[in-house]
């Protein structure tokens, strides 16, 4: 299970999150909404260790994890895919997913990313095109296939349907289901609130660095004040 409890981060005299506490069980699809500046960015980053919590605790596995490395939380099998993907734009669709592998064998490197090349044949097709010239779908691709490169248990997901065409939209929503379908725990942070909770088996909506509410996610979608008043 991966958990936080009581987790408060600041940014100088500003607090982004303030006692916050949320739970996505082994399997799950938790959907983490609400209105922008809520403070959602900030909690993936803190408990993918990007960010040092003030106060408060990050649980994986059972071991307390608060304000491990990220290179740590990689091989506890903990991946983030951030906001606006943060891919390395000079560097090829094969260089990008190499890179990723860098930290196993060889051998095991190859086979990852030749079962990222048959699973996203888009990224196949523009191999050796840099990064920077990939479509905004093609570029999402390529951040959530590298986030696979580490095999990981439990996978992060900030806004990753972000300026994307329809059709991508729903391309995308087909693989967050597809990873939990394949037994990995994904908690993703999603614009589109109405559409990740219904795919969701339970939801949290943050607004101002607080749960302002949670619940299963077919509870969640079924009150339509709560968008107007939490999520807008």
């Amino acid at each position: 299970m991966l958990a936080v409890d009581g987790l408060t981060v600041r940014y100088g005299a500003v607090s982004a999150l303030r006692g916050v506490s949320l739970r996505v069980d082994d399997g799950e699809l938790v959907a983490l909404v609400g209105p922008n500046g809520a403070g959602k960015t900030t909690l993936l980053n803190t408990i993918a260790g990007l960010l040092r919590p003030a106060a408060g605790t990050v649980t994986f596995g059972g071991a307390d994890v608060t304000g491990a490395e990220p290179a740590t939380l990689v091989r506890k099998g903990l991946a983030l895919v951030p906001e606006r993907r943060r891919i390395f734009r000079d560097l090829t669709v094969g260089e990008n997913l190499h890179l990723a592998g860098a930290t196993v064998r060889p051998a095991e490197r190859r086979r990852r990313v030749d079962e990222a090349r048959q699973r996203f044949t888009v990224l196949d097709s523009r191999w050796n095109t840099a990064a920077g010239y990939l479509s905004g779908g093609e570029a999402q691709q390529l951040a959530i296939a590298r986030a696979l490169i580490s095999d990981p248990s439990h996978v992060l997901l900030d806004e990753p349907t972000l300026g994307l065409a329809p059709v991508m939209v729903d391309a995308v929503f087909d693989l967050l289901v597809e990873l939990r379908e394949q037994g990995r725990t994904v908690l993703v942070v999603e614009q589109n609130a109405l559409r990740a909770l219904e795919i969701a088996d339970r939801g949290y909506v943050l607004r101002t660095g607080q749960v302002a509410a949670e619940g299963t996610g077919a509870e969640l979608a079924a009150h339509e004040d709560l968008f107007g008043t939490y999520v807008g």
